[in-house]
């Protein structure tokens, strides 16, 4: 009996040293998780629409400006927003 306890505690404590690792969250930099991920993940997309934009090559008869005048507006809001909740 007592050797049937050691070995259930031996494989329970074996089973966790496996598993409990992957139950872990982690992260590679040991930085803090980012605060508000959607509002950068969407500052991040306006800038790579305001690169492609501005290297454009074709002004879609002042549409690709205004396009643009837009674009860099949002990401100004969006960085406003972003100073204003932390």
């Amino acid at each position: 009996m007592k050797r049937m306890l050691l070995s259930f505690a031996a494989g329970a404590v074996f089973a966790l040293a496996v598993m409990l690792p992957f139950n872990l969250p982690t992260r590679a930099s040991g930085a803090p998780p980012q605060r508000y991920p959607e509002m950068r993940g969407a500052l991040h997309h306006l800038e790579q629409a305001r690169d492609a934009l501005s290297n454009a090559a074709h002004d879609f008869h002042g549409h690709r400006a205004k396009a643009l005048e837009h674009t860099n507006k949002a990401i100004e809001e969006v960085n406003k927003g972003l100073e204003s909740g932390e």
